[in-house]
């Protein structure tokens, strides 16, 4: 995130969307043919063809990326300087943190000897508090606090609580409901080419209703897409049940990673460039976390009869990410929808007849 925004420094206000969008874009394809050549390495080869095939593949991403790290941080000016101001920000953080202990090294005989007589219990438990409070850890969790883009980090790292998504937890109850594993493969693939478009769109979409109102949007469009999930767990019929729900999420796909972009730009323009390293860091943490608590949440609900309770969980979540954000919408804008341009919408129809 910070060596993107820094790049895009000087430059038109387009090249940030575009240049968020193109490494998405980069990353969603690699995931949809990964396993697309891992499979078929397995299938004409062997197995163990394609484990040294990943194997090796991995090595020499590790070189190009580097020697593409060392080219782009060599060919643009602006990484120097930004990471030169880094270290003169830490070297006077130094300074000053060894300037304050001089001054709290004064020998205690020049004190007032009522200052000696506090209680040594409340001192004992400020220094406690104080001490906790300074942890990098906690500290770093108060700097994301008070980010202007809380709500919509907070909605973002909500969304990867789900299980409504191809991974295994969905691909297993879909396997149990009897769907063949080369339409799951099918239906994820379709998936990940609705995710590239979006990579596509929301470029479109941000350069002519802003970023605010593209995240609003898109993560409606997710729930408004995953309503469809909800009504498969009142269907009775097993096989429509999981085509429903395999519709349902490869369509909210597109409103997914819209809202992807939409946060990360949002992050981008208005966390200050000392922060930007800290709080992309919870950031990150945060949804990590979240993720790994989808896979905790699939231990305690093992059984595949009882899906539907983790499709419910899922759904809920993402409604509480959807509400999150458009508090944040309307706490930055003070309203939500342009309703007067909505009745000019309505009202224009009765008007021509």
């Amino acid at each position: 995130m910070n060596r993107v925004i820094v790049i895009s420094e000087n430059q038109p206000p387009g090249v940030l969307t575009k240049m968020n969008s193109t490494i998405r874009r980069i990353d969603l394809t690699c995931k949809l043919f990964a396993p697309v050549v891992s499979g078929f390495i397995i299938s004409f080869i062997s197995l163990t063809a394609s484990a040294v095939t990943m194997a090796l593949w991995n090595v020499l991403s590790v070189c190009l990326q580097y020697c593409l790290l060392i080219s782009v941080y060599n060919g643009i000016p602006a990484l120097t300087e930004i990471n030169q101001r880094r270290i003169s920000r830490s070297s006077l953080r130094e300074v000053n943190e060894s300037t304050s202990t001089h001054y709290e090294q004064t020998p205690l005989m020049l004190s007032d000897m009522t200052d000696l007589e506090q209680p040594e219990n409340s001192s004992g438990k400020g220094t406690i508090i104080e001490q906790f409070l300074n942890l990098p850890y906690i500290t770093a969790w108060r700097l994301y606090l008070k980010q202007d883009v809380v709500l919509p980090g907070l909605a973002l790292a909500l969304l990867y609580f789900t299980i409504l998504s191809f991974g295994t937890l969905m691909t297993a109850a879909l396997e149990w409901q009897g769907i063949p594993a080369d339409i799951i493969g099918i239906a994820r693939g379709i998936s990940a080419t609705i995710g590239i478009a979006a990579t596509f769109l929301y470029p479109v979409l941000q350069s002519h209703i802003s970023t605010l109102r593209t995240g609003l949007w898109s993560i409606w469009s997710q729930w408004i897409c995953l309503l469809l999930c909800v009504a498969s767990v009142f269907v009775k019929e097993k096989l429509l049940a999981a085509y429903m729900l395999m519709g349902g999420v490869a369509s909210s796909r597109l409103g997914l990673w819209m809202f992807d972009l939409s946060v990360i730009q949002q992050m981008q323009d208005h966390v200050a460039e000392s922060d930007r390293c800290v709080v992309g860091g919870v950031q990150n943490s945060l949804q990590s976390f979240l993720d790994l608590m989808t896979y905790i949440m699939g231990i305690i609900i093992s059984n595949p009869q009882d899906f539907w309770q983790l499709t419910m969980l899922s759904f809920l979540l993402v409604t509480l990410a959807a509400v999150l954000y458009s508090l944040h919408i309307y706490g930055v804008r003070k309203h939500l929808l342009h309703f007067e341009k909505l009745l000019v919408l309505v009202q224009w129809p009765e008007r021509s007849s």
